[in-house]
């Protein structure tokens, strides 16, 4: 069993900058690929960013592509998305999803375990 627990959220101005975190419990951390997928008010949840289990593979919505930028620190058991350049439309609860499998993470069906999500809320 894997726990995921968010952090760093909150209310910004937009051209801002932010950084989550996804804080992992289980030994087996370092093998899952990871993911973040967020969701905007009244919106379905949707990909944003997924990673490798060794961090070498990385891939993006193209909402997101060139501002946001997904890592991991396998010793810490802890993956980051850091965004920058944050527009409104970046709204939404972000959450943290990992999968056993090696494939890239990009969809809700193939995550097995999530977090509880963390808002970001980016004002205009």
């Amino acid at each position: 069993q894997v726990q995921l627990v968010e952090s760093g959220g909150g209310l910004v101005q937009a051209g801002d900058s932010l950084r989550l975190s996804c804080a992992a419990s289980g030994r087996a951390f370092s093998s899952y690929s990871m993911a973040w997928f967020r969701q905007a008010p009244e919106k379905e949840r949707s990909f944003v960013a997924t990673i490798s289990w060794s961090g070498g593979n990385t891939f993006y919505a193209d909402s997101v592509k060139g501002r946001f930028t997904i890592a991991r620190d396998n010793a810490k058991n802890t993956v980051y998305l850091q965004m920058n350049s944050l527009k409104p439309e970046d709204t939404g609860i972000y959450y943290c999803a990992a999968t056993t499998s090696v494939r890239l993470l990009t969809t809700i069906q193939r995550s097995d375990y999530w977090g509880q999500g963390t808002q970001v809320t980016v004002s205009s």
